[in-house]
């Protein structure tokens, strides 16, 4: 199995000696591991972000592990014997049981959710010679035109397939799916005219639409993103309520974390992520924060699964 290891740590804070259980006041008692899936990009990112900042908190190294393998991370902390072993993860985790039969965890049960971290909205791009200028005329266009527009996706089952999907169902269109492994020959097809419609994340529509290779017709967050200026967003632009679709990243120790620990790491994480210099740095990067409580993240994650997994039940995604 792939991976890579970045180790971030500190001269100061000397850890306690291990024995038996450990109390909040005591953790950690040796170095921490953030598992995360993928080298580069928003994951890997934001997890040595993280890790840099509360190593520095707490005393201890704390190290960037990542796997190759979106489930990988989830599999090795569900056998976490304690919150020393922590992952940063997206819906992949929590969505993968209603597109696979293989689970080798329960996203609820096994998991203990620390917080929300951030969110990149995804935006609707489509082809500049395509003959819609709106959310609206697009819809138009594929209403009149059943199962004649396709629309390209970086993969089965994340952000830009399940975007598209719930605005199909939304908007009550047919828009034909073409899968692509990564996101550059999707853009490039997409740039051809060869595809029409594409749901990526805004950071990464946005040098395409700057250059003028696609044109962007809305965000798909409830409220205007600075990160995807003078856009509208679907639900105003389409008239659908309450659509919102992003790509989010959150941390998550095993279940055996006590609750204890979960809210001292979420108060660390979360001191982190709302410094000012924290949110430039995000923004840069095309993200942003969200810093939930445990609270919070647990109940997106029962509203994301509920929404989501019609979506994917109704479309017959599969990923396995």
């Amino acid at each position: 199995m792939a991976y890579r290891l970045y180790v971030f740590s500190v001269v100061f804070g000397v850890g306690l000696a291990s024995s038996g259980s450990v109390t909040a006041q005591q953790y950690p008692t040796k170095s921490v591991r953030i598992l995360a899936s993928g080298i580069g990009g928003a994951t890997d990112f934001t997890a040595r972000f993280l890790a840099a900042g509360l190593a520095a908190r707490v005393g201890q190294p704390v190290i960037v592990d990542n796997r190759a393998g979106g489930l990988v991370p989830g599999e090795i902390v569900a056998r976490a014997p304690d919150a020393h072993t922590l992952m940063l993860t997206g819906a992949v985790t929590w969505l993968s049981p209603y597109m696979r039969s293989d689970m080798p965890f329960d996203p609820v049960r096994d998991f203990a959710p620390i917080t929300l971290a951030v969110t990149q909205p995804n935006v609707i791009v489509v082809y500049p010679g395509l003959p819609v200028k709106s959310v609206r005329e697009l819809i138009a266009l594929a209403k009149d035109k059943p199962g004649v527009l396709n629309y390209a996706s970086s993969g089965n089952g994340n952000s830009t397939h399940l975007a598209a999907e719930l605005f199909k169902s939304r908007a009550g269109v047919n828009i034909v799916q073409i899968s692509y492994k990564l996101a550059a020959p999707a853009f490039t097809d997409l740039f051809s005219g060869r595809i029409e419609v594409m749901f990526p994340v805004a950071s990464g529509a946005a040098p395409h639409v700057g250059a003028g290779r696609l044109r962007a017709l809305a965000v798909a967050s409830l409220k205007p993103s600075e990160l995807a200026p003078g856009l509208p967003t679907v639900a105003v632009a389409a008239g659908l309520p309450g659509y919102e679709y992003g790509s989010t990243l959150g941390l998550f120790a095993g279940a055996s974390a006590s609750a204890a620990i979960v809210n001292m790491l979420n108060r660390e994480i979360v001191n982190l992520l709302t410094a000012p210099e924290a949110r430039e740095r995000f923004f840069k990067a095309g993200m942003d924060i969200v810093a939930s409580s445990p609270a919070q993240f647990a109940e997106a994650i029962k509203v994301d699964m509920a929404q989501s997994g019609k979506v994917i039940q109704s479309a017959s995604i599969r990923t396995d």
